[in-house]
């Protein structure tokens, strides 16, 4: 089972900053998982939410803000004073990182409350400029987003996400289409995701931090996992490993 670092590694850094994922690029991981929005001025930056108020010390919406405002703000310091200084950072940023490695990125399309005119093809944009079609995976809660990829690139690997599951999700997967399927932890032992793995359909679930689920996913055959403690994860699959070896 693979491990994604959610966010970069947030459970001991400031999520979606650069300290987070250059954290994550020193471990063995075979992902991590980041957000994108669109600013005022057409920049994509990497942040979860639609405004900066829970994790920077200032307030708004991306979309109403400039990248130039944005870099004002603290990103780090609402996690802790080590971190205060912290900038949010771009997608080519974050790429330029990981396009040294062999780590997966997969950027997760913000486009589920406001609709950002044009962010996939900007996005494809920039993931090409890297020459990193084969190392992203670009993945969204706006299914017609994730369509619109599949169009635009069908080369790039989409994923449509979930909050909750549907009946014939392998059906819907076709239909869109999409190459895997994202799906939250409660609804991952669902009868319908049981059937999209037993179908061979490449299931990746978020956001585990516990043993005891990080467990249960890899018997039922899940891909991959999302998780804000990519160390812990990589400690139980290392474990679970010489177990098998005994």
């Amino acid at each position: 089972m693979k491990i994604f670092a959610h966010r970069g590694y947030s459970g001991k850094y400031p999520e979606n900053t650069m300290a987070a994922f250059q954290a994550a690029a020193k471990l063995p991981i075979f992902g991590v998982e980041l957000d994108v929005h669109l600013t005022k001025d057409n920049q994509i930056v990497v942040i979860h939410d639609e405004t900066i108020n829970r994790t920077s010390n200032g307030s708004g919406f991306v979309k109403d803000l400039t990248l130039e405002e944005l870099r004002r703000y603290d990103f780090g310091s609402w996690f802790g004073e080590e971190f205060s200084g912290e900038k949010i950072p771009t997608l080519s940023e974050v790429l330029e990182l990981f396009c040294k490695t062999k780590i997966m990125v997969n950027i997760e399309l913000k486009s589920d409350i406001f609709v950002y005119a044009g962010l996939e093809e900007k996005v494809l944009r920039e993931v090409e400029a890297y020459g990193m079609e084969d190392q992203v995976i670009i993945s969204s809660f706006d299914h017609e987003a994730v369509r619109r990829i599949a169009h635009i690139d069908p080369n790039v690997e989409n994923a449509a996400l979930f909050a909750n599951m549907i009946l014939n999700v392998v059906n819907y997967q076709k239909e869109i289409p999409a190459k895997a399927l994202h799906v939250a932890l409660p609804t991952a032992v669902r009868k319908s995701v049981l059937e999209a793995i037993q179908q061979n359909s490449i299931v990746r679930v978020y956001t585990v931090n516990e043993i005891e689920h990080a467990e249960i996913l890899l018997n039922i055959g899940v891909d991959a996992i999302f998780t804000d403690e990519p160390e812990k994860m990589l400690n139980f699959m290392k474990q679970r490993n010489q177990r098998k070896e005994l």
